[in-house]
């Protein structure tokens, strides 16, 4: 009788023998020893039988882990995978289509037949197919023998990942489906990420951090993605931050979960990073660090701006949350405040109940000295911020134009606008700052937010065109700024420019003048307002939102 051997049968006849008894203490020759020989002249010789056999195990336990037979596989799987890829001489993966020079289908083929360079990771895809339990264990003795580079095993792990854990998971957990199978290949591939740093991307450790959440997974799983994201935040995007909040939680996204992993980095940047490197590249290796540490935390200021400006289009989402995450980025690390003045206005719009103090607080966290001249013509004709930072914000933009970036004490300069805007801005008790009014006579904070007279309006709006024109352009309303900058020619400042100290205290003078006058005052009817002021406070209101 001729029984042909294979791949897909010799385990489930050297199980059948050896529940047979049939060793060679027996007979000589007996079918055990013959299928061993089979099996290591054969199988264990090539990749592909090696797969199907360890595949096939599954369906005879106990037999074939009493045999061994598992054992002798995951041993040549793993030995073969370490291999040199330029000695890789076989078909590389069963499962791989076939490439189009293979197939004479190559245009640049040419009739010379191109060397395949067989990539490090050729093993990844055909692994996929095991179940979790053998995955484990051949993963486990790859990296035990040491010579497999961390990278190659995190893109193995992604790959399995994505084939037996993430595909389809949101569908499933919505539709009740059992996730236990999910779930524990979950914890094993978290298990097995390698300890070294980016060896897998950080947008994948975020997906398995969203998995982790789907499937409630223990703190354990949580923890560490958290400190593994931590690591190397500056690699991921404003996408894969966006992972949604728990089904009790009313927000649309877990910003607590986002708060903890920014703590993580916060607390790895302070880390030396020894190692990393080294022991006889230490030099080299403080020296990148600081590079590495400036730029990853240039990015991950961004990122997180970003992240701001997505999570304010939730309407459920707390003032809290949203300052304490604005805050952790340390200020210097922030050199433009385009992002968070985006994330702001962002939140004002999808927030407009907020209170005058509650938008105070939120406003406080951008510099608007540190704004692009684009965010601040746009800031200006924001309606949704207080009176009190557009005030800011043009005088801020007067001094920018009215200072030469070469001067040695822009700086001094600014920092003198910056007291000078704060003493004439009221305090919070209503007396303004270097007043020597009293409270009654005096507007406090929360009337400021109010729209100032159409005069002092049109004076600042023309200012700033005039600015932006070279001062060949000015309004009607600007004909006392072009007198008093005629008569002060001795001053640095660019003609027909009034000092912005003055121009701050026409405008708060002018509001209190506007309480006192009835004829101004915007508690009376339409009709006895002045039309040219309605028309200009008219224009004042039309504005737009950020785009």
């Amino acid at each position: 009788m001729i029984v042909t051997l294979n791949a897909y049968n010799v385990l489930a006849a050297r199980c059948a023998a050896e529940y047979l008894e049939m060793f060679e203490t027996i007979d000589k020759g007996n079918l055990i020893y013959k299928i061993d020989v089979f099996l290591t002249s054969s199988i264990f010789r090539t990749w592909k039988d090696s797969t199907i056999v360890l595949q096939s195990t599954k369906s005879l336990l106990p037999w074939s882990e009493n045999s061994k037979v598992i054992n002798h596989c995951i041993d040549s799987i793993a030995s073969k995978a370490l291999i040199d890829p330029s000695e890789v001489e076989w078909s590389y993966t069963y499962n791989r289509k076939k490439l189009p020079s293979e197939n004479g289908h190559d245009s640049q083929w040419n009739g010379v037949r191109k060397q395949v360079t067989v990539p490090k990771d050729w093993w990844v895809e055909d692994l996929c197919d095991l179940e979790m339990d053998l995955y484990k264990r051949v993963i486990t003795m790859i990296k035990a023998k040491g010579r497999m580079p961390a990278i190659v095993i995190g893109e193995a792990l992604r790959a399995y990942a994505y084939r037996r854990l993430l595909g389809s998971l949101e569908d499933d957990v919505s539709n009740g489906v059992d996730c236990t199978k999910r779930r524990a290949a979950l914890e094993t591939i978290i298990f097995l990420l390698p300890n070294e740093k980016g060896s897998v991307p950080c947008g994948f450790l975020l997906k398995l951090l969203r998995a982790a959440c789907l499937l409630e997974a223990g703190e354990s799983c949580h923890d560490m993605l958290i400190k593994r994201i931590g690591t190397q935040l500056d690699g991921a995007s404003v996408s894969d931050l966006l992972i949604p909040a728990n089904s009790s939680e009313n927000s649309l996204y877990n910003v607590d979960l986002i708060i903890a992993i920014v703590e993580e980095f916060a607390s790895q940047d302070s880390d030396n990073g020894k190692m990393n490197f080294q022991d006889d590249e230490e030099i080299v290796e403080v020296e990148k660090h600081s590079s590495v540490s400036s730029t990853s935390m240039l990015s991950v200021t961004n990122l997180i701006d970003g992240y701001l400006a997505e999570i304010a289009k939730d309407s459920n989402l707390p003032l809290s949350k949203f300052i304490a995450l604005a805050e952790m980025v340390p200020p210097a690390s922030r050199k433009m405040h385009d992002g968070l003045y985006r994330a702001i206005d962002m939140y004002l719009k999808e927030h407009p109940s907020l209170s005058k103090s509650e938008k105070k607080v939120l406003c406080r966290l951008m510099d608007c000295k540190k704004m692009s001249q684009d965010a601040c013509m746009h800031a200006v004709q924001n309606e949704r911020l207080p009176l009190r930072v557009v005030v800011q914000i043009i005088f801020f933009e007067q001094i920018r134009a009215s200072v030469p970036s070469g001067r040695s004490d822009a700086a001094a300069e600014l920092a003198s606008a910056h007291s000078a805007v704060h003493s004439l801005l009221p305090r919070e008790n209503g007396n303004s700052y270097g007043s020597s009014r009293s409270a009654a006579t005096t507007t406090t904070e929360e009337d400021c937010t109010g729209v100032p007279t159409s005069n002092d309006v049109n004076s600042f709006r023309s200012m700033r065109l005039a600015n932006d024109s070279g001062g060949s352009e000015r309004s009607s309303g600007s004909s006392d700024i072009n007198k008093s900058g005629n008569d002060d020619k001795s001053s640095s400042k660019p003609k027909g420019l009034l000092t912005p100290k003055k121009i701050l205290s026409k405008l708060w003078s002018g509001k209190t003048n506007a309480g006192e006058n009835s004829s101004s005052d915007t508690s009376e009817s339409p009709g006895s307002v002045n039309p040219e002021e309605v028309k200009s406070t008219r224009s004042l209101n039309t504005r737009h939102s950020v785009p």
